[in-house]
């Protein structure tokens, strides 16, 4: 128990102290959040607005079950 608060108080000291490290960060999390938010928009599109709780019970199911080849 002694050495996970050693650890923790390692790191909160750590980023209490830092000075270039806080605008790296918070570049960093700019970026991401940049990042994230066009991804979302953009590529993960919602295929199941619009649609019924039926209409979407059967899209649901025919991403999800393999199709089984016909001989």
């Amino acid at each position: 128990m002694e050495t996970l608060r050693k650890v923790i108080r390692f790191y909160v000291e750590g980023f209490r102290e830092m000075t270039v490290g806080r605008t790296l960060w918070a570049i960093i999390l700019i970026k991401l959040f940049i990042l994230f938010a066009v991804l979302k928009v953009f590529f993960f599109l919602d295929l199941l607005a619009g649609k019924s709780p039926s209409e979407k019970a059967g899209c649901v199911l025919e991403n999800l079950t393999p199709e089984i080849p016909q001989p």
